[in-house]
């Protein structure tokens, strides 16, 4: 009895290679990814804030309109850069 005999010879390895592609992807931006719950969450309490400034504004009660718009100054531009790069962060990667 030889060894060859109890243990088979390993497969050979086939002389033949895959030959390398190149593989593409390309994901499109889709405008339904802002209909996600934080976004609208966000855009929600903005629109309800600018809603409340024009109600007052109407009610004549100026120097409670010139506060908010002191305070949108500076929120506005925050709550769009942060909801940017979130919704970038969250759907793009």
């Amino acid at each position: 009895m030889t060894f060859r005999k109890i243990i088979p010879p390993s497969p050979k390895s086939s002389l033949t290679r895959p030959r390398p592609f190149k593989a593409y992807s390309f994901v499109p931006f889709s405008p339904l990814a802002m209909l996600d719950p934080t976004i609208l969450t966000i855009g929600g309490i903005v629109l309800g804030i600018a809603i409340i400034e024009r109600i007052l504004e109407r009610w004549g009660v100026i120097d409670l309109v010139d506060q908010f718009a002191k305070v949108m100054r500076f929120i506005l531009p925050v709550t769009f850069y942060s909801a940017l790069i979130y919704f970038f962060a969250t759907f793009m990667f």
